[in-house]
Order: structure tokens, then sequence, then C-alpha cells
């Protein structure tokens, strides 16, 4: 029997109790009773596949994670093709010092991780999808994704692709690689915060009357974005330990589908003694960790590290399920987690702005590395971790180009990066977004107007 996939709301009053297969998880999104999609089950790898990933090209490693979830859908032969021409970069890992490296995960077309699921679900989409359907991606974003995703769907026949990001809250390189995109990507710049696109698109999903326009999500909402990410954390250990050691991972976090990533390589059987699930002032996990009681953040914070100022991260609906609980996409609990098993596998904190800048200046001035603000905030986590729990082999993941966050890397090392190649030929390009409130009324009028048209 092969894998499906269910909503993490299946046992509501109203909930979405069958098992889809992997293709209708990604194209539906998010499931009918508002839930996420989750595997039936995990499949594990065995220590010789993991220490086999040494040296390989990471278009393999990625091959040979992906077809374990999505055998049943797509042939061998045809995944192998679309995630080697997904994949022609890699993930180089810098040493800071025998026992600590950071993963560059900035390689890709838009120099930032959500690359490395953008490209893939572009294509799998388009293999997957009916002959002349139609779809309508929508994308909340507060920053990385949407030029991730705009850039992967880009002129894709039939698939219109609409990204909301929120207004003042993306930086200027971000917002001007999204308006310029064009063809079948639209931009609206939202008058709020990122919860308020996000709910705006999870609104969306939920309405009959926009059934007739085939939504789809590219957000870490859909399981098409989460099986990706998870290859990469493969791929860094294989080449960095050397004993099959274990090893802690610390990871920029914002709506948590980038660790998720990790928590399931975890249970796939990578050696991992403990995931860093670090967050900016939006610290709504760490203090559930320490107290057992859930409050979102509401609005989310404004900090340095924008792409995190995230209140209420959509994946813990994953997080608590994979952890024997359950909560709703409104941040209210209906079944506790196994606090003590969530305790021993994950840690939790909250970086400051100042802290974050802090880190950013030692790391250039001792290691002559610079850092953009959210892999920073990696980096300050895993210290503060390191001071409780001593130091053992770790890997930071560093998820975008310093050069996309100029006003950032100004303020704190005043120095302004060069852009990096891919995103150099934006500079030219021209293009402005549609801006609207956030309430939903006027979200879906404009989104009928623009996708109709």
């Amino acid at each position: 029997m092969g894998i499906f996939y269910y909503s993490t709301n299946r046992g509501h009053k109203d909930g979405f109790n069958k098992k889809v297969t992997f293709a209708e998880a990604l194209f539906m999104g998010m499931a009918p009773d508002k839930g996420l999609f989750m595997p039936t089950e995990i499949p594990h790898i065995s220590k010789e596949e993991i220490l086999s990933f040494k040296g390989k090209p990471y278009h393999e490693t990625a091959f040979q994670i992906m077809r374990k979830f999505l055998h049943d859908d797509i042939s061998d032969n045809e995944l192998r093709q679309l995630v080697k021409d997904s994949y022609n970069f890699g993930v180089p890992t810098e040493k800071i010092d025998d026992i600590t490296y950071i993963a560059w995960l900035d390689k890709g077309p838009t120099a930032a991780f959500k690359d490395f699921a953008a490209l893939v679900m572009a294509r799998l989409m388009n293999k997957l999808k009916p002959a002349g359907k139609k779809l309508t991606i929508l994308v909340a974003t507060s920053g990385d994704t949407g030029s991730a995703m705009g850039e992967a769907y880009r002129g894709i026949e039939d698939i219109s692709i609409v990204i909301l990001y929120p207004e003042n809250g993306v930086s200027s390189v971000q917002k001007k690689h999204m308006d310029s995109i064009g063809k079948n990507v639209i931009t609206l710049e939202v008058k709020g915060t990122f919860d308020d696109c996000q709910k705006l698109v999870k609104e969306a999903f939920s309405d009959p009357e926009l059934r007739k326009i085939n939504l789809a999500s590219a957000n870490s909402i859909n399981v098409g974005r989460v099986i990706p990410q998870i290859a990469y954390y493969f791929h860094v250990y294989a080449n960095v330990a050397k004993n099959f050691e274990k090893i802690v991972f610390s990871i920029p976090s914002g709506n948590f589908g980038n660790s998720l990533g990790c928590e399931i390589a975890r249970r796939m059987g990578l050696p991992v003694e403990k995931i860093i699930i670090a967050v900016n002032k939006n610290d709504g996990f760490p203090r559930f960790l320490e107290s057992g009681k859930y409050s979102k953040i509401e609005p989310s914070i404004s900090c340095i590290s924008n792409a995190m100022d995230i209140g209420n991260p959509s994946n813990l609906a994953r997080y608590f399920e994979l952890y024997g609980g359950n909560i709703d996409k409104d941040g209210m609990i209906h079944k506790m987690p196994n606090l003590d098993e969530m305790r021993k596998n994950l840690y939790s904190v909250s970086i400051s702005d100042e802290e974050t800048i802090k880190t950013m200046k030692k790391t250039y001035k001792d290691n002559g590395i610079m850092l953009d603000p959210h892999g920073a905030v990696g980096v300050a986590a895993l210290e503060k971790y390191r001071k409780k729990h001593g130091k053992m082999l770790s890997i930071c993941m560093e998820t975008a180009h310093p050069g996309k966050f100029p006003e950032a890397m100004k303020k704190a090392l005043n120095i302004v990066p060069e852009l990096p190649e891919s995103l150099k030929s934006i500079s030219g390009r021209k293009g402005k977004s549609i801006k609207i409130q956030a309430n939903y009324p006027a979200f879906k009028k404009t989104l009928l107007k623009t996708v109709e048209k």
C-alpha cells in the first residue's frame, strides 16, 4: 500500500476524513475542513543510504528522498528528470569552526531557500494537472516565497499566480522582484501584516464561489512545499558528518515549514540530536514549549528578519499532529501534543533585533562571513542553546542571500552586499503591485477581476 495524505482536522465534527493521493493534496492545497495534509506514513532510510549521499550531486539526493513520498503519482524516470531540471545548483557548507557549519540555501534563481520547493512544485503541478485545466495559485508571502513562486511559475500555461504581501513588510529588493515578474504573475500589496495576507488566502480556499477559478496554494500549507525541503537536511548532513554522529540543526523559522522538513528527516532516520526553531520577537512557540500555553502574536511584530514576522505559524498544525495533538488555523488547541517528546527533540528561542545585529557584526568580524538577518537569528539561537546544553556538531541554515536585504545589511554592517548574478537582471525590470485593503470582500473582488479578465 502506498502513501496517502490526510487532514490534520480529520477528527473534528465536520472533519475531512478521506485519504487522498499526493496529486490531489497538491492541487487542493488545504483540506476542505481547513486542516493541512499529512502523509499516512513517514518512510525510513537506512544508515547506509544516508551515508551514500556523500559527494553526490544535490539533485540525486533530492530524487531519492522525494521518490519515497511520490512514487505512486509519478514514475521514477519522470521524477528524476524533473528534479534534475529543477536543481542545477547545490547547498554549499561553510565552516565557522571544527563543529559549526553554515549551509547556504541561497544558490537558486531567487537566492532563497524557497527555490528548493518552488521549482519542483511548479514542475509537478505542470506535469500532474489535467490537460487544459486552468489553475489560480494563491501565495501569501513575507518576502522570499513570493519571489521564488513567482519566478518558478512564470510563463506556465493555464496557471495564474497571485501573490499577496504586506505593505512595508518586505525589503525593497523583494518588492521590486515580485512586482516586476509579470506575465501570469499578479502582485497584491495588502495594507496589513503577513498574517492578514495569510488569513485572506485561507478564507479564499473555503469560499465556494471561488471554486470556478480552481484555487491551489503554493504556501507551506501545501504539502508539496514541505516534501522537497526534507532533502537538503540529508544532503548537508552526509557531507559534514564523519561517523554518523548526532547533529544539531538551527533553523530560522517563520511559518515553520523549513524546520518541519528537518523534523520529518529526523523521523526518517537522520541522526538529529535537536532541532532549534529560531524565531524573532514573534515568540508564540518558544513560550508554548516552556509553559504549555499557546497564544498567537496578533498583530505580528515587525523585525529586521522580516520574512519571519509571523504571529501564528501555519505548520504548527503539522507539528501538533506529529506529536499527537491538534491545533486549528486560528491557534486554538483542541488536543495537547506530547510536550515531553516535543521538548526532547525541539528547542525554540526568540532572538531580538539587537541580538540579530550583534551576531551579524560578530560573525563578519571574527569569520569574514556576511549573514543575512534571518541566518543571524539561527546562529544567535545556536549560541543560546550551547550555553545551556554544551557544544556538538551543528549546522545553521542560512536561508537567503544577504544582498536581498540591503537596508538591514547597511544598518548592521554599513555594507550593501552585491546582488547575486541571479538577481541582477531584476534591476532593469518594470512592474507594479495592486494595492488593496486587508479585508476579504476587497480581496475577492480584486482576485476575480484580475484572474477572469
